[in-house]
């Protein structure tokens, strides 16, 4: 297998170039080798490389940014992905792809399933829906999980923010109405290798961990996780402060439900997805193993 993976720098990226290596020979240019917002260019690699899987982790996630770089964000999150699904569906190859919650409105309280109506709000969720959408009407053989709150041992995420700050502030408000369920990058790159191994039946799946918290209740843990790990903090849980999200006004409009439905991949590959606390633990524990 001739395997093309996108985005290897990224928290995604760098653990599929992990897991995927136990399939076959991968490719993963980096942006010094493919400049990805160069439509030509990505031709050309294909048409060089010839892949026969090609797995998507780049993605254009600065959120906020999008709202003012809205034609980096339309290439590299519905251009890029629609070009893929293109030369696949022409070469009998098969895709992978990664999309997000945001792509939801928001709204409620249950957990949005993957037929659930969709409606982003902001520029970032609809440049992935759009991604999302091109894949599906390009009739090429496809997976696309959507997933939510990356994190990861290395680059910059929720988590290590959260420890940096704990031991440099006194204290810190975090937003606790935005409810879904964080999920780390070594988890997406398992279950895609062991789709890819199985076979996975094509069509769209949400991956994330079992369970849902708030920003402020994932802090928490990791604080908790971090003390239990001999971390020392300047602060206590007592002076982590719960916000609204209308308190911390951004310029994306962020989705208040980001709950996800997970029965449709587990039913598929026959697996139950561990809660997001244990694999708070095990990210948390590689990160201070560094």
């Amino acid at each position: 297998m001739k395997i093309l993976l996108l985005g290897k720098t990224g928290q995604v990226g760098f653990e599929l170039h992990r897991t995927l290596s136990a399939l076959g020979a991968i490719t993963a240019p980096g942006r010094e080798q493919l400049d990805l917002t160069n439509e030509q260019a990505v031709t050309n690699y294909l048409a060089q490389t010839q892949p026969n899987l090609i797995v998507n982790a780049a993605a254009y996630t600065a959120v906020d940014a999008a709202e003012e770089n809205r034609q980096t964000a339309q290439r590299l999150n519905a251009g890029l992905p629609k070009q893929l699904a293109a030369y696949a569906k022409a070469n009998n190859a098969r895709l992978v792809h990664y999309s997000s919650d945001y792509v939801y409105p928001g709204t409620g309280s249950e957990a949005w399933q993957e037929t659930s109506p969709t409606g982003p709000l902001s520029v970032y969720g609809q440049t992935k829906l759009e991604g999302d959408e091109a894949i599906e009407q390009s009739g090429a053989d496809h997976l696309i999980f959507r997933t939510s709150w990356v994190y990861s041992a290395r680059g910059n995420n929720f988590m290590k923010t959260m420890l940096r700050l704990a031991k440099s502030k006194p204290k810190l408000t975090i937003i606790a109405d935005q409810i879904g369920s964080p999920t780390p990058a070594r988890l997406i790159a398992q279950v895609t290798t062991l789709a890819i191994h199985s076979q996975l039946k094509k069509g769209l799946y949400h991956l994330a961990p079992r369970g849902e918290t708030s920003w402020h209740g994932f802090a928490l843990e990791i604080f908790s996780q971090a003390r239990q790990a001999g971390e020392q903090l300047s602060m206590g849980p007592e002076n982590a402060h719960a916000i609204p999200t209308r308190d911390y006004p951004t310029p994306a409009k962020r989705p208040l439900n980001s709950r996800m439905a997970l029965n449709k991949l587990e039913r598929a590959l026959n697996i139950q997805l561990p809660d997001w606390q244990s694999q708070l633990s095990l990210t948390l524990n590689e990160y201070l193993e560094k």
